[in-house]
């Protein structure tokens, strides 16, 4: 599901897939989507952390930070609304995978 998720990702920021499949360090703006990535792969597609990071080529640690800081960034509106729109295309194209 990682894999679909940094497509949707990289289709709605309009960046490219491989730049977020990267291993290491990447420009802050690639950063921030992979974090959303990572974070609605974790509380809507419901992966543990463990299975976000496997997916992502990231430490499960790295995906906590990611989870607390965009749960952090949504006490702004517009950052808020950029979130809940990933979160609703992630829904509706994972909805069978996840019995909805």
């Amino acid at each position: 599901m990682c894999e679909g998720m940094i497509d949707i990702v990289a289709a709605l920021f309009n960046v490219s897939g491989k730049e977020l499949r990267r291993p290491g360090r990447t420009d802050q703006s690639i950063t921030r989507v992979r974090q959303i990535a990572m974070y609605v792969s974790h509380v809507v597609l419901r992966l543990s952390m463990n299975e976000v990071g496997h997916g992502f080529g990231r430490d499960r640690t790295t995906v906590l930070h990611a989870c607390h800081l965009i749960e952090d960034m949504r006490d702004d509106e517009d950052f808020d609304c950029l979130v809940a729109r990933t979160e609703r295309v992630a829904l509706a194209a994972f909805r069978n995978r996840l019995g909805l």
